[in-house]
């Protein structure tokens, strides 16, 4: 069970990945249509900006239609088959809830009023005017299609009704399912949106504690990858304020920017994105440990390692890579950092800042830094002062626990015992019955980077006949196998461009990066191609 929710919590980042741009382009959008900041030239009705204007609206569609980002993100990381036709069905179920929705609503008294499209409550969806279930309907709504999709999208149909088959056939039953959950939906979601409407105001008037144990557990539960469950209904849902915080952020940047006060009287909901705070400050801290306690031949080999990893995590906000690595060693060391995660964001909503401040440098810079300048120079300076001085902390911390608990950190490892794998050595495995030799992709023999990655993680799992089911989060590549007996040692992996691997049974994470989509693309299309040659020659 455990799996399966891990596996639902990283599907739910493909559509997210998307916001970073948009909120940029928003973020721009919102200066450059400022003249405080950009001069006379920003007057409205100016050729300057009526273009941002232009600019702006386009850079509201991923957050204007956000339920349906989900609806056709997640069948594209859930569906085991056919994952495009699973888009498709998704989306059609969806809609066709809502348009159920509608049509209820306007036939029967549940106490809402459709007349206004704009109300709280109400929302046009794909231009169908329904109720605001925000990403909890959308997320509910697919995973019925998926489930549908992956039970029963096979199913033979007599011959005489085989135009019914397959997409057809899973739309069909998704259209008997919804009808009663629009009827169930239009019962029951007002009342709940009354509970969250209550439970905003208490979430946000929880002051400093409340934010504090909201960053904890959102960072405690990253190796779970349940964290998802954590922040998304707050960035994006409900959880604090209609429509989530950061597009609220982005809503109201100007205003926000050009009101006087601290950021935390005027928007105290924007807190609860803190838990982005120290994705650019622990970086600096823990990387420089790593380099500190490296052994002095290996040196110039751990800040080759770990110089990169900072810059992406600083500039990115992508910090996994340093998380699993202590987290692999020394697991009390990621208790110790969602503590420490946690007191940065406490101090800094102390102090008076608040607001949506992105998971790195670039994202903070174009949302929160440059509009703030002008009028919240203050929250700013809090930004920077306390994140480097829990980066000094950090150090600290991390330097004295490594050196007393001889944790064997990047550049401390034993010598002789990391292993870089070649050729050989997998002629070698073939041979003696760890893959198949009759079976080969041609993608083995691309020289692309990331078909190569694919190749050697594929050999370290075992296989494509070991392989069971694949998906990928942000920076992992989430596969379950067979035979947990058949997958090779963590060097293995390291040797082929991994950060590490996360073991769990048979399901295994192997922490890749940023590239992972396109590893699981030509992961997938190996094992496909392998095992068709398998069943082939059987």
């Amino acid at each position: 069970m455990m799996q399966k929710i891990q596996r639902f919590g990283g599907a739910m980042i493909t559509p997210v990945l998307l916001l970073a741009f948009n909120g940029i382009i928003l973020a721009l959008a919102t200066v450059f249509q400022n003249p405080d900041i950009v001069g006379s030239i920003a007057t409205e009705g100016s050729f300057w900006s009526n273009i941002w204007g232009v600019i702006e609206q386009g850079g509201w569609t991923v957050f204007d239609h956000m339920e349906l980002l989900f609806v056709i993100g997640l069948p594209i990381s859930l569906a085991r088959k056919a994952n495009g036709r699973a888009v498709m069905e998704s989306f059609v179920i969806y809609m066709t809830w809502n348009t159920f929705l509608n049509a209820i609503l306007q036939t029967w008294d549940f106490g809402v009023d459709l007349s206004n499209a704009d109300a709280i409550g109400l929302k046009a969806i794909g231009g169908v005017t329904t109720l605001d279930t925000n990403i909890i309907g959308a997320i509910a709504i697919s995973s019925v299609a998926i489930y549908l999709h992956n039970k029963f999208y096979d199913t033979v149909l007599p011959e005489w009704l085989g135009i019914f088959s397959g997409s057809s056939f899973v739309v069909i039953l998704g259209f008997i399912v919804v009808l009663p959950l629009a009827f169930l939906t239009a019962w029951i979601w007002p009342p709940i949106q009354n509970v969250i409407s209550q439970l905003q105001g208490a979430l946000a008037s929880s002051g400093t504690p409340g934010i504090g144990i909201y960053v904890f557990l959102e960072r405690i539960l990253i190796p779970t990858g349940l964290h998802h469950f954590i922040y998304q209904p707050f960035d994006l849902g409900p959880a604090v304020i209609p429509g989530g915080t950061i597009a609220y952020w982005f809503e109201h940047l100007s205003e926000i920017a050009n009101t006087p006060g601290t950021l935390r009287d005027i928007f105290p909901e924007g807190a609860f994105n803190f838990h982005n705070y120290s994705k650019v400050f622990a970086p600096i801290g823990i990387g420089g440990a790593f380099i500190a306690t490296s052994k002095p031949e290996n040196r110039k080999k751990t800040l080759a390692l770990v110089v990169p990893t900072a810059l992406t995590a600083i500039l990115a906000g992508i910090t996994e890579p340093f998380e699993f690595t202590f987290l692999f060693l020394a697991p009390q060391l990621f208790f110790v950092h969602a503590l420490l995660a946690s007191l940065m964001s406490m101090i800094i909503y102390a102090l008076g800042v608040s607001g949506v401040i992105g998971g790195g440098l670039i994202k903070t810079s174009t949302q929160f830094l440059i509009p703030m300048w002008a009028n919240h120079k203050d929250a700013i300076f809090i930004y920077f002062i306390v994140g480097l001085i829990f980066s000094v902390i950090y150090f600290g911390i991390f330097r004295w626990a490594i050196e007393r608990f001889d944790i064997k950190t990047p550049g401390r490892e034993i010598a002789g015992k990391v292993k870089m794998y070649d050729k050989k050595d997998y002629k070698e495995r073939k041979a003696t019955g760890g893959v198949a030799v009759e079976a080969t992709s041609k993608v083995r023999e691309s020289s692309n980077p990331n078909a190569q990655k694919a190749s050697h993680f594929l050999e370290g799992l075992g296989g494509s006949e070991n392989i069971t089911d694949v998906t990928n989060c942000a920076t992992r590549l989430r596969v379950s196998v067979a035979d947990e007996g058949q997958v090779l040692e963590d060097d293995f992996f390291k040797g082929g461009g991994a950060h590490g691997i996360v073991r769990n049974g048979k399901a295994f994470q192997v922490i890749v990066g940023l590239d992972v989509p396109k590893v699981r693309e030509f992961f997938e299309e190996i094992v496909e191609n392998e095992n068709e040659g398998y069943e082939g020659e059987e």
